[in-house]
């Protein structure tokens, strides 16, 4: 049965301008054995008439197929149905649906519109007695309306914005889609994203009102750290692009879109900053402003001034959106002996808060600022934000209760003081979390809490850092698109949610951030201040993040897309490193950031030299590019071959002697077979001699387990992962931390805080072994050689615990493992998908009695025996549930 139907990897989008969409679907089934034999698509125009027919397709491990018909229209709903035929001939269908955007930017009509800045407002001075506003130098945010008719009631209509910043846009006074912090960041010198939405049921006959309210944003608001260039990176003031386009039902159609005849005014949002905070001052409210005949014509309201006319920077936008994804209670609220309440929220998370605010007189400031952390004394600690303020501010207006939910901005935190009010429930203020709405693909689970609460942290960390784009924090002055934090992260991420979507838009900005000579940034979106040449391990990004979306999603558009990109990064590299020793432009060369034990740099950008040649050598094989296949495989075999030269010895040792030098080795099979028992058993002595214990920093942590895993030393692993002393995953949660921390060290009780200059508490970086605690612990994996779960390799690794269980929503459809061992008895449930086979490793110390279902696995049906390993049999499987028990002391 087909289900989970996909196009472009999102579920009914709506407003797409990729001319050849991915359709894609999962499958199921109860019976064992099943398994497809090949499918059929079709697409439909909305009336009904057929637009395309893939025809039966004899393809048994296909799930997905590109649109392949004839042009498609834009602004128009389209029908697919797939049908998939089993190999006993009975079959099963499903049906979904996409529709197109503008396609092309040459299809709009609509200008950029904002606040005339010539217009002055008139400046008064302050009441008596009441307290300068800071500012930050930032002016308040723009609203802008158009009144329009409809002669009746449309049979459709579609609302196309943008913004040069961020926007709210609403028709009739209700707020149109769910989207926040829109249309997200970009580098608006490349792309700016745009979104479509159906806004149908809220054009009435007679008198409407489209208006929406744009902010700084990204665009020209606070973004990064650099003093001296710390906002208006892009452009210095908001601007709103929109069209409405309206389907009458005798054919007819009307564009409402912007320009010169639109109105626009000074909101009561006084500034907005993503860093900074907000401001809403309550007495400049004019309720109905948004509504039509609402008597808001006169006072504050100018013609809007038409900015620019450029649209050929427009393009749909592919990632999903920042939501309002849950709220979170307040877990306490405490009285401050100065006045006003610490509120906790029990989880730091990206967001903002929700206030309901009583007993307000007009001209009333509430003040709310935020924090990860409390300090010795138990005070809010915002030491570690640097210059973002983090502050959000309600100034009262008529109304004696209100409730106070900012719009523009948002926040790293896990705790909010309040002040300005004489009363404060825990009712009365909720959590808001916010980020990229990245389906959750992923569940894990096993015996031990202290893991299972590992396992929360990582998955916290990365819910707070996709936020449009993979940021490397989300509270201070920088939440930037660092490369390397997220290439390291991503086969964790990939396990956790669906983000095949969202890194193909950040990919984009990837791209767009590559310099004429080659090099990748080490951000994406580009920044000034931080836009030097990609360091080693940072640039690389832009190769490892392409090929292991290729694995894990089996697109090969993600190699398509990127292999021009590719090549012109490793013809940099090699263009200033003619010896193959990577050691000139290399950016900042972060090496292996935070590491206790330092690897020399040379060695580290050699190997991701090899390791980038390697994988765009296999890239371009895949797109069948044979020429480049060829060339860069000979260079990744040249640049192996050099590593070993200069930086290993006749035993195997690697030059520095680090836990990362072997790791990376090893990882990236930079070493000639002979030389690989002696690189395992030194780094195996490495990690026993610091207690077992880790020496690695953002480059190395995420390799780690799997390496001693792969080389025989699962239970090095293990005991890295149960460590409680730092540098450990579990250090920081044993002293409350409910997400990944920057660094191992970031608090200790005989130092306290770290350097407060880079001492982020939610930082993902270093929770890169989550990924491990799937493939490892739970067993739930894909071969080597495997794309989209086509071969899954089924290998638990169960080392000191008793259970362990792991969910995961591939393209192919739900695979799921779960182990226990209780009495001497190894019981592993496995589920594979129709269309997928297995390779299960069971450990036990009687192959010979292996029973699955309660029948010896030798005569099971479906369960193939596939051979004996040190204290582990091996079965092949297809598709189906299966219960294997086996003896294991």
């Amino acid at each position: 049965m087909p289900y989970g139907l996909r196009c472009e990897h999102r579920a009914e989008p709506l407003g797409i301008d990729e001319p050849e969409p991915l359709l894609s679907w999962r499958l199921s089934s109860g019976r064992r054995g099943d398994a497809p034999g090949g499918f059929r698509v079709r697409v439909r125009a909305e009336d009904g008439a057929q637009v395309w027919d893939s025809g039966p397709v004899d393809d048994p491990s296909a799930v997905s197929v590109r649109y392949g018909g004839p042009a498609l229209r834009p602004r128009t709903r389209y029908r697919w149905t797939v049908e998939v035929t089993g190999t006993d001939g009975a079959t099963a269908r499903e049906e979904s649906w996409f529709e197109t955007g503008m396609l092309s930017p040459s299809a709009w009509s609509a200008a950029w519109i904002t606040h005339d800045p010539s217009v002055q407002d008139v400046v008064d001075a302050p009441e008596e007695g009441e307290v300068a506003l800071a500012d930050h130098g930032l002016q308040p945010a723009v609203r802008l309306r158009r009144a329009f008719e409809a002669p009746a009631a449309p049979v459709a209509a579609r609302l196309y914005v943008t913004a040069r910043g961020l926007y709210e846009i609403r028709v009739n006074g209700t707020r149109v889609g769910d989207a926040e912090l829109a249309p997200g960041w970009t580098d608006y010198r490349d792309r700016i994203d745009y979104q479509a939405y159906d806004v149908t049921g809220l054009v009435r006959t007679g008198a409407n009102m489209l208006a929406a309210t744009i902010a700084d944003g990204w665009w020209s608001g606070f973004v990064g750290f650099d003093e001296r260039r710390s906002g208006a990176h892009y452009g210095t003031f908001p601007q709103l692009l929109a069209e409405l386009h309206l389907v009458h039902a005798d054919g007819s159609a009307d564009v409402v879109a912007t320009c010169g005849d639109w109105q626009s005014a000074r909101s009561p949002v006084r500034y907005a900053d993503l860093l900074m905070g907000e401001c809403h001052d309550l007495r400049r409210e004019t309720p109905g402003w948004d509504l039509p005949d609402a008597g808001h014509d006169g006072e504050g309201w100018r013609t809007a001034w038409v900015a620019a006319t450029d649209r050929s920077r427009l393009t749909a936008s592919v990632a999903p959106p920042v939501r309002a994804v849950r709220e979170l209670p307040a877990r306490t609220v405490t009285p401050l002996a100065g006045g006003g309440f610490l509120v906790d929220f029990g989880q730091n998370f990206a967001g903002r808060v929700r206030l309901t605010a009583r007993g307000l007189a007009p001209g009333d400031r509430v003040v709310i600022r935020h924090g990860e952390a409390l300090d010795e004394a138990g005070a809010l600690y915002t030491a570690n934000l640097r210059t973002a303020d983090a502050t959000d501010v309600l100034i009262a207006g008529g109304d004696a209760e209100t409730v106070f939910e900012p719009r523009f901005t948002y926040h790293g935190f896990r705790y909010a003081e309040v002040t300005g009010l004489s009363a404060l429930d825990a009712g009365d203020i909720t959590g808001v979390v916010l980020h990229s709405d990245t389906p959750w693909a992923g569940e894990f689970t096993c015996s031990d809490p202290d893991v299972d609460r590992l396992h929360e942290a990582i998955s916290w960390g990365q819910r707070s850092n996709f936020v449009g784009v993979p940021t490397d924090c989300p509270q201070r002055d920088e939440r930037l698109g660092w490369l390397a934090d997220a290439q390291v992260f991503l086969p964790t991420a990939c396990l956790n949610a669906d983000v095949a979507a969202f890194f193909d838009g950040w990919l984009r900005e990837v791209r767009g951030a590559q310099s004429p000579d080659g090099a990748f940034g080490n951000v994406a979106p580009r920044l000034a201040g931080v836009s030097d040449e990609g360091a080693p391990g940072w640039g690389d990004a832009g190769v490892l993040v392409p090929w292991h979306l290729y694995r894990v999603y089996g697109d090969e558009r993600f190699l398509e897309r990127n292999l021009d990109a590719m090549c012109a990064w490793v013809d940099h590299v090699h263009r200033h490193n003619p010896d193959l020793v990577w050691s000139n432009r290399t950016g900042p060369h972060f090496a292996d950031w935070l590491a206790p034990t330092p690897t020399p740099r040379d060695v580290l950008a050699t190997a991701y030299f090899a390791r980038s040649a390697a994988l765009t050598a296999r890239a371009a094989e895949v797109v069948g590019s044979e020429e480049a296949a060829a060339r860069y495989g000979a260079l990744a075999a040249h640049v192996r071959k050099t590593f070993t030269e200069r930086f290993v010895s006749a035993d195997g040792r690697v030059h520095g002697d680090t836990q990362t030098a072997y790791l990376l080795a090893l990882a990236f099979e930079l070493l000639p077979d002979d030389l690989v028992p002696g690189a395992v058993r030194r780094l195996a002595e490495l990690v026993e001699e610091a207690g077992p214990g880790l020496t690695t920093g953002f480059l190395g942590v995420g390799l780690i387990a799997p390496v001693l895993d792969a080389h025989g030393r699962a239970d090095l692993a293990h005991a890295l992962l149960r460590r409680t002393d730092p540098p450990s995953w579990l250090y920081p949660l044993r002293h409350g931390a409910t997400t990944v921390w920057e660094r191992w060290d970031g608090y200790t009780p005989e130092r306290g805080f770290q350097a407060a200059a880079m001492n982020s508490f939610n930082h993902y970086a270093l929770g890169s072994v989550g990924e491990w605690l799937y493939r490892g612990v739970a067993g739930l994996d894909q071969a080597p050689g495997s794309t989209g779960y086509r071969e899954l390799l089924i290998r638990p690794r169960p080392g000191a615990l008793s259970g362990a269980s792991a969910r995961y929503e591939s393209v192919r459809g739900l695979v799921s493992t779960g182990w226990t061992r209780r009495d001497g008895v190894f019981e592993l449930r496995v589920a594979v998908p129709p269309g997928a086979t297995a390779t299960v490793h069971i450990p036990t110390d009687d192959p010979a009695g292996v029973r699955e279902g309660g029948t010896p696995v030798a005569d099971a049906p479906g369960v193939s025996v596939a051979g004996t390993g040190p204290r582990e049999l091996r079965c092949r499987i297809g598709s189906g549930d299966y219960r294997f028990t086996a003896a294991l002391q």
